[in-house]
């Protein structure tokens, strides 16, 4: 009888290949440039390229790898030097191969038990970082506190206002209306996760309190003391406050030393979203993001926006684990073990939504011991040095105009001949291929917003890019 077809790839065969795709990957850094920043195809021009049916026999992983030549061409390519929309998405080489060995080893960290090393190192590097950032002692684990990798700032908002809520109902949040009575606040200019998290978390929109900001687009403690004593007057329930440091439309700083104490003289939970900002805290002398934070019942960043860890790592720290993981904590049969049992360990399991968890902690520790605490300041500190460069160029044009203030890395300026002719400079710019920016709107101006932090970005090729502006805003008029 003859043998059945071995259908795996050998090891032989995956060494073989693996050495291809990184050959392959690195040659894509090293020509990234060429591609148009923003995927140049029209819907549906990828998929009338792959076949209707998938195929009956496997194919060989070079032609796999050769079918990327379809792929390629509806990648915008986050990693350019050139990207410049949203928020970067910073990767690194350590990175990119820490999460190769953590994709290698495929484990399961739900809990201490399943991979033991998956929950001790995560523990041990976010207690690193409140050290390297200056955060509060209260996030260590040696406290009653802690911090957790979650996959990114809107699931560490909305696991954020659950455990305020189930702390404000004692548990009993589904009972008797409860969730009808409990009001969420933010800033008008927070993220949009906020408002869905609301949504999921069963509080309703209805029951989200949206607060004026300044001039600079902060959050007012004034309007948000008001909108609590008159919901407090209507027989409603505060529950939660998000402050951000560094919005999204213009990284604005709200007052988050105010809104502490606004939330500690209501016993309000006060959770702090610093996504994209947080990093900056590396180096002193932008640790003036921090102040507040002794008030903070949870804070969150991500180094995959500015800490060159790759997609997806969110950092989320609470200053009372036990409310967190009695928020979070679900126990059947199959999950029991000994170790659990004793209470020596974290289950991180319990500290989010998902139950399984991959090892992102990995790529995370990779990266701070291939460039250590010092090249992770010179990466924020040249990118700020390049920001106040190019807000130079921007404020010495008489043609544009910059309307909000720069603390970061993120530029937001306008074109003088309005609304109309800057969102077509914007469309000129995307479409060229040789940038890529978004916009926002502030005081009802279509605004142009010049991020800045990608891994490869050069002042060289934010001049490039600057004058590419300058030169397509002449041609328009």
């Amino acid at each position: 009888m003859n043998k059945s077809k071995k259908i795996h790839m050998k090891t032989e065969e995956f060494r073989k290949q693996g050495h291809k795709v990184i050959d392959w990957i690195a040659d894509y850094y090293d020509h990234v440039e060429e591609y148009p920043v923003l995927s140049q195809v029209k819907p549906g021009d990828i998929r009338s390229q792959l076949p209707d049916e998938p195929p009956i026999k496997g194919k060989s992983h070079d032609e796999i790898i050769e079918d990327m030549n379809i792929i390629m061409p509806g990648i915008t390519h986050w990693q350019s030097p050139n990207f410049h929309a949203f928020f970067p998405c910073a990767t690194s080489g350590p990175a990119i191969l820490g999460d190769l060995i953590s994709t290698g080893l495929g484990v399961n960290g739900m809990s201490w038990e399943t991979s033991p090393a998956c929950t001790e190192l995560e523990t041990h590097v976010l207690d690193w970082l409140v050290d390297m950032m200056a955060l509060p002692k209260k996030f260590k684990s040696n406290s009653k506190g802690g911090g957790v990798i979650q996959d990114t700032a809107s699931s560490s908002s909305l696991v954020a206002l659950l455990t305020a809520r189930e702390k404000a109902s004692n548990g009993k949040s589904n009972e008797n209306g409860a969730n009808g009575k409990f009001i969420a606040y933010t800033s008008s200019q927070a993220h949009s996760s906020i408002e869905k998290a609301v949504k999921i978390a069963g509080i309703g929109k209805k029951n989200m309190r949206m607060i004026n900001v300044d001039e600079h687009f902060s959050m007012k403690p004034s309007h948000l003391r008001q909108l609590i004593e008159q919901d407090l007057k209507d027989g409603l329930k505060p529950i939660f406050v998000c402050a951000t440091v560094g919005t999204t439309s213009s990284t604005a700083l709200d007052p988050v030393n105010e809104i502490g104490k606004i939330c500690k003289e209501y016993d309000i939970w006060l959770h702090v979203d610093a996504a994209m900002a947080g990093p900056a805290a590396l180096c002193e002398e932008y640790r003036f993001i921090n102040e507040g934070l002794d008030y903070a019942d949870s804070y969150n960043f991500n180094p995959h926006k500015w800490m060159l860890t790759n997609f997806d790592c969110s950092i989320f720290y609470v200053a009372d684990r036990s409310q967190l993981i009695n928020t979070m904590s679900i126990l059947p049969e199959y999950l029991k073990n000994k170790t659990s049992d004793s209470e020596s360990v974290f289950d991180l399991r319990d500290w989010g939504i998902p139950l399984g968890r991959r090892f992102r902690s990995l790529k995370l520790w990779q990266v701070i011991n291939y460039y250590g605490i010092s090249g992770l300041q010179q990466f924020i500190r040249d990118h700020m040095k390049m920001t106040k460069t190019l807000r130079l160029w921007i404020e010495s044009n008489k043609d544009f105009e910059i309307v909000a203030p720069t603390p970061l890395t993120l530029i937001c300026f306008r074109h003088i001949n309005g609304n109309a002719f800057t969102e077509r400079l914007l469309t000129r710019i995307n479409e060229s291929g040789k940038a890529y920016l978004t916009h926002t709107k502030l005081n009802d101006q279509f605004i142009i917003r010049f991020s800045i932090g990608q891994t490869s970005t050069t002042i060289e090729h934010l001049k490039k890019t600057w004058d590419y502006i300058v030169k397509t805003s002449r041609e328009i008029i």
